[in-house]
C-alpha cells in the first residue's frame, strides 16, 4: 500500500510539473495616469487616476481601473459634479513595435453616477473597472491597453472634454 501511494504521488507530481512547463506564461503590463479637475463654485478640487493593464495568457485582456480623491477634506458644495463621465477601454495591436495601433476590441463604461455619488474611491471593484472584450493573443504582434475619458463638468458651460490616458507598455512574444 505504501508503495502504491508513493507511486501515485510521484506520478501526480510529475504530471503537475509537466503541466506547469507547458502552460502559457501569463504576462501583464500596466501604466497609470493622473489628472486634476477644478469644479465651478465650492465643489471639491479632485484628483483622478486610471491604471491601464494589458494581460495575456492565451487570451489578450485589457482593463482600466479608475479611482479618485478630493484634494481638500472640507466639502462645501454637495451638488452634482458631472453631467457625464465615461471611460472607453481599448485593446490595441501593432504589426511592429513602431507601427500605428489598430483597435481590436473596446468597451465604454459610464461611471457618471459612481463619481457623482462618491467624492473618493480607492477600491478595485467591478464598479470602477472597465474591461474590454478579450481576444485571441498572437505573440507575433505588439499589444497594449489604452483608454480615453470623456467628461462634462456640471455647470461650467464648456461642454465635454476628452482626456487621452497613458496606455500600458507593449506586450509581445
Amino acid at each position: 500500500m505504501k508503495k502504491a501511494v508513493s507511486t501515485a504521488l510521484a506520478t501526480g507530481t510529475a504530471a503537475l510539473a509537466l503541466l506547469a512547463l507547458t502552460a502559457a506564461p501569463a504576462s501583464a503590463a500596466s501604466a497609470t495616469s493622473s489628472f486634476e479637475l477644478t469644479f465651478p463654485g465650492n465643489k471639491p478640487h479632485s484628483l483622478y487616476n486610471v491604471e491601464n493593464t494589458a494581460t495575456h495568457s492565451g487570451q489578450m485582456t485589457g482593463k482600466s481601473v479608475v479611482w479618485w480623491q478630493i484634494m481638500v477634506d472640507q466639502v462645501e458644495d454637495n451638488s452634482k459634479r458631472f453631467t457625464s463621465f465615461k471611460i472607453t477601454t481599448r485593446i490595441e495591436e501593432r504589426l511592429t513595435k513602431t507601427t500605428e495601433d489598430h483597435v481590436v476590441t473596446s468597451k465604454t463604461c459610464d461611471l457618471t453616477k459612481l463619481v457623482n455619488d462618491n467624492y473618493s474611491w480607492f477600491a478595485i471593484e467591478p464598479a470602477n473597472t472597465c474591461v474590454a472584450p478579450s481576444t485571441t493573443y498572437d505573440g507575433e504582434l505588439w499589444w497594449s491597453t489604452d483608454s480615453t475619458i470623456v467628461y462634462d463638468i456640471e455647470g461650467d458651460g464648456k461642454g465635454a472634454f476628452t482626456k487621452e490616458l497613458q496606455g500600458s507598455p507593449l506586450v509581445h512574444g
